[in-house]
């Protein structure tokens, strides 16, 4: 079957809420990306995990860049400043300092600790799918919708972003529920649409908050955008390979 489009943009995400790494290769397993969603940032007075999508104080968090180095190993970067190794206390003081209130990086579980770690740790708030995939269709439809908004990608933190050609009047990939993708040589189940949440409007750079960006997709989508898939056959990905029905 020809081609619908290709990978125009692939993102993973080491430290949830944190800014995510975009790469030209991705290894999907059939349970993640590597690299994926391996920390997370808590309030140390309480332990309570970052949740930029309901509370104002973690509204920065989004702007702190995150990389992982060649051994797996993490390094965030506060606006303005250099890259810091992860988890210690050298990152944990930038990142409450940059927050105005103590925070720490920490890992999600041992399997995900670097080498010699004996810090504390945390757990995921959600369990995260395997691939969230996005087209650039979908965010033609929003801009469509809301011509004075910024539907940048990194609003909705996909992990693939598929270049597609637009289609009239609707966001595609949320009626191919169901359906079987091909992506280079991993294979795709679609399993359910990416229920949107206020993440989605708030400021990173490049682009300001803007409430309207949710709005349109409650209003327009059933609150959705994007797509969650499972993985059939793990493979790498690259940007350039194309997308097909399976």
């Amino acid at each position: 079957m020809a081609a619908i489009g290709s990978v125009a943009e692939l993102w993973r995400y080491p430290a949830s809420s944190l800014a995510g790494e975009r790469l030209e290769t991705i290894a999907v397993g059939t349970e993640s990306i590597e690299g994926d969603r391996m920390f997370g940032l808590v309030d140390a007075s309480d332990n309570e995990i970052a949740r930029p999508d309901r509370e104002p104080k973690w509204h920065k968090v989004p702007r702190i860049r995150t990389r992982l180095t060649g051994d797996r190993g993490l390094e965030i970067a506060i606006p303005g400043a250099d890259w810091l190794a992860a988890p210690g206390a050298e990152s944990d003081r930038a990142v409450s300092d940059y927050l105005g209130f103590p925070a720490s990086i920490r890992p999600f579980g041992l399997e995900n600790a670097p080498p010699a770690y004996s810090g504390p740790l945390t757990e995921a708030r959600y369990r995260k799918a395997p691939i969230h995939l996005l087209t650039t269709a979908s965010l033609a439809r929003l801009k469509a919708l809301h011509p004075q908004g910024t539907p940048d990608p990194r609003r909705f933190r996909p992990n693939i972003v598929i270049d597609m050609a637009a289609v009239e009047g609707t966001f595609p990939e949320t009626e191919w529920i169901g359906r079987k993708l091909a992506v280079g040589d991993l294979l795709l189940t679609i399993s359910e649409p990416c229920r949107r949440c206020g993440f989605t409007i708030i400021a990173q750079d490049g682009f300001d908050d803007d409430p309207a960006i949710l709005r349109n997709l409650v209003r327009h989508n059933a609150h959705n955008l994007g797509v969650y898939c499972t993985v059939d056959r793990a493979a790498s990905v690259k940007v350039g390979d194309g997308m097909r029905f399976a």
